[in-house]
């Protein structure tokens, strides 16, 4: 029988816990099921998540 673990933290924006099925990566992108907040993966050990930061238009500048 094959187990698989979930890792898992919290979302900085509403606490929630948002997992991941295998190891992330850093600088990943994940949203949380609750809020859906876009996250980044700042770290890995410990797991840390903060709020992705928005992309903004440069229109051709």
């Amino acid at each position: 029988m094959t187990t698989t673990a979930t890792i898992s933290s919290n979302c900085p924006e509403c606490d929630a816990p948002v997992s991941f099925d295998r190891p992330p990566l850093n600088g990943q992108i994940a949203h949380c099921p609750d809020c859906s907040a876009e996250l980044e993966v700042t770290s890995r050990e410990p797991l840390t998540l903060e709020l992705a930061p928005e992309v903004e238009e440069d229109w051709g500048e």
